[in-house]
């Protein structure tokens, strides 16, 4: 199992493209430019299985209709933030002048964590609010990766002055879901680079006194 950071949109939010030896795969949080996105797969002869929402922000669900409405694939995201797809209020388009996201509603919706499997592709949904309420992160084991969209950053964590945000949860759910993982454990961060829980154990101030 590899996978390959796609940053997309003007924010440059990072879409990740988890894929199998089968050349089938997962898409990490679409955010934006869908012909970019397809063109990329379509390059690599990629089958896409589903679309992974770590949360829904407008940044993280820009191009979901064009990558569905080529693939015609199920959608995961938090039971939560069921009602943002479709409302810029509450994803926070209609706020940034960017213009107003309103999506079709997902296809499955996540009530509680557990394991995932999609095709051959299995992993863990831990809960990790605090960006905002719904917020989940996947990780995959066997690959040693863990897609946290905007809880935990390079030296960094998410903002939580957002419709919902609390930033001690937003701790605690760093603390108690994601630094528990193995140290070694690659975080597919929803902007910027790739990180490790240990380095961010070491080096976060963030997490200073966890």
């Amino acid at each position: 199992m590899k996978y390959q950071r796609v940053p997309l949109g003007p924010l440059q939010t990072n879409c990740y493209i988890i894929e199998n030896d089968k050349k089938e795969c997962l898409i990490v949080d679409p955010g934006e430019e869908g012909r970019k996105l397809i063109q990329l797969m379509e390059q690599r002869k990629l089958t896409p299985l589903a679309v992974l929402l770590t949360h829904a922000h407008f940044d993280h669900i820009g191009a979901l209709d064009d990558v569905r409405k080529r693939y015609e694939l199920p959608v995961y995201l938090h039971v939560k933030e069921k009602d943002w797809l479709a409302d810029p209020a509450l994803n926070g388009s209609q706020f940034f002048m960017m213009g107003a996201i309103s999506v079709k509603a997902a296809t499955h919706h996540l009530t509680k964590e557990g394991s995932l499997t999609i095709g051959d592709f299995t992993c863990e949904v831990y809960e990790t609010p605090g960006h905002s309420p719904g917020s989940v992160s996947y990780y995959f084991k066997e690959a040693g990766i863990v897609a946290s969209g905007d809880a935990l950053f390079e030296g960094s964590i998410g903002r939580t002055d957002l419709q919902g945000g609390s930033h001690e949860q937003l701790l605690q759910s760093i603390h108690k879901k994601l630094l528990v993982l193995p140290e070694d454990t690659i975080v597919l961060c929803g902007h910027g680079r790739e990180t490790t829980i240990g380095d961010e154990m070491e080096t976060n101030p963030f997490l200073n006194g966890f």
